[in-house]
């Protein structure tokens, strides 16, 4: 009866053993909706110039959406007139408790209202199309500086405008809205990028956008979801 009884715990043990490690290996998921305020998710601008920084028309915070869509339901607004013909503009979340020194994918999946046309004309380039999209991960804190002409410039290698991807981000679509209206529409655009843990498991996500066009360009996000997959 002994026997049999060490026998048993044995076997239990090994599946709670196995239970643990598929935990430990189980995607981590980061869903904000931004119902309950910012969520620890931080906004910032660059490519910018500090010396004339209030014509450049930077703001950020939490807001209801914007009409024709529902007004009761709050979003991360982000928005700035493009003086630099680069403006970039950002949010930035820390997500710990991940395995030191491991590769992990993030998929990404952002829901943004746009008021920009498909097929628009502005200086510098369509108010939709040359407004890239852009998702990353890093494990130093992205942050915009100024350099020694006061010009504000990222710490990380983004992306630049909507076609080309950088060391730390890549390009996922833009903001044209998919219709002949000037009118906020919500679109939802996905993406993947892997990126390596720092010794404490921590990584930074980032999403922004990169602008072409020489106009202001004001954007809701709704939602932002990205699932955290060890490799």
């Amino acid at each position: 009866m002994l026997r049999l009884l060490m026998g048993a715990t044995s076997i239990l043990l090994f599946f709670i053993s196995c239970e643990k490690d598929e935990g430990s290996g189980s995607p981590k998921t980061v869903y904000s909706d931004f119902s309950n305020g910012e969520d620890g998710w931080q906004a910032g601008f660059s490519e910018y110039n500090g010396d004339n920084v209030e014509s450049y028309e930077l703001e950020h915070g939490i807001a209801p959406l914007p009409s024709p869509l529902d007004e009761t339901k709050m979003a991360y607004r982000i928005s700035g007139m493009n003086r630099s013909d680069d403006l970039f503009r950002y949010l930035t979340k820390r997500v710990q408790g991940l395995e030191p020194g491991v590769t992990y994918k993030a998929r990404f999946t952002l829901q943004i209202a746009s008021d920009a046309r498909s097929g628009g004309i502005g200086a510098g380039g369509a108010p939709g199309e040359s407004v890239g999209i852009g998702v990353g991960l890093t494990t130093d804190q992205p942050t915009s500086s100024p350099d020694e002409n006061n010009f504000y410039r990222m710490n990380i290698d983004k992306i630049q405008q909507c076609c080309t991807n950088g060391n730390d981000m890549v390009v996922i679509g833009n903001v044209a809205n998919g219709t002949d209206e000037y009118q906020y529409t919500l679109l939802e655009r996905t993406g993947e990028f892997s990126a390596v843990t720092d010794h404490q498991g921590i990584l930074w996500i980032i999403v922004g956008t990169d602008s072409g066009y020489e106009g202001k360009t004001t954007l809701y996000y709704s939602s932002i979801e990205v699932i955290l997959e060890k490799m």
